[in-house]
């Protein structure tokens, strides 16, 4: 910007207004490379820290599920013995970790928390109670089978396995011999399933970046900057950014429109 004009790559092309409406840094493939916080930057605006939003979830959990999709479950987060987020619906395992609409949603809750634990509850929708009931059921009805043969009443076959280790029961044990404790073990596993995180996916196949260009330092009813007049910033290059349903294109929509109304 030289005396009330900004000026793009050469000093002929003038303007008096200039709008930044480059998006995010997710895929690159597109042509979002990030520009907009170096545009930012330079003209002196905070960029606050990037982070990939509505994202898969890498685990440390040595699985071998990948393309097991799971429907009705629950994910939760806990920090400090205190559950801070909860989705319901549907999953599935990758070949590194989880995806899938709950874990997408989730992503964007924890992508700047740190020391949480996550959970995933297998059967959301009975009680410890009614599962206990439904197992005894399941266990009368089979009492000199393995336990590992039972389970598939219940249960995805391939996560089976994973589940017994958790309660550190065999899986040909039969099922007569399955005392009150190993029981109670054993609905504990499933409804507390303990998933190890380890990252968020790579930020190149976030479907939005989640940071950006200080709102604090932006006009909300224009889209102008607060230290450049006539420098605005729209989208996805803010620090604004939402779950799925839509939502991340009404912010693109309306800080569009704002800024559109007000040149």
């Amino acid at each position: 910007k030289k005396e009330g004009n900004f000026f793009i790559l050469n000093d002929k092309d003038k303007f008096d207004k200039v709008v930044i409406a480059t998006g995010g840094i997710s895929y690159k493939l597109t042509g979002s490379t990030g520009d907009g916080y170096k545009f930012a930057r330079n003209f002196g605006h905070k960029v606050i820290d990037l982070k990939p939003g509505l994202i898969g979830i890498n685990l440390l959990n040595n699985f071998e599920l990948a393309g097991l999709s799971l429907k009705n479950v629950e994910l939760k987060i806990m920090k400090n013995k205190k559950i801070i987020s909860s989705e319901f619906g549907e999953m599935i395992f990758t070949h590194k970790g989880i995806s899938g609409p709950i874990v997408l949603t989730t992503s964007s809750k924890i992508n700047r928390l740190s020391d949480f634990q996550m959970y995933l509850d297998l059967k959301p929708a009975l009680t410890y109670e009614k599962l206990d009931n439904r197992i005894l059921r399941d266990f009368n009805n089979n009492q000199n089978k393995n336990i590992e043969n039972v389970l598939k009443l219940l249960l995805p076959q391939d996560l089976i396995f994973y589940i017994l280790n958790y309660a550190n029961i065999r899986g040909d044990k039969k099922v007569n011999q399955i005392t009150k404790e190993e029981r109670d073990i054993l609905i504990k596993s499933i409804k507390n399933f303990k998933l190890l995180f380890d990252s968020l996916d790579d930020i190149n196949r976030a479907i939005i970046t989640s940071g950006g260009v200080s709102i604090d330092e932006i006009d909300p009813k224009t889209m102008e900057s607060k230290k450049v007049s006539g420098l605005y910033f729209i989208g996805e290059v803010l620090d604004v950014d939402a779950l799925t349903g839509g939502f991340n294109i009404q912010i693109a929509n309306s800080t569009g429109y704002n800024c559109g109304i007000n040149l």
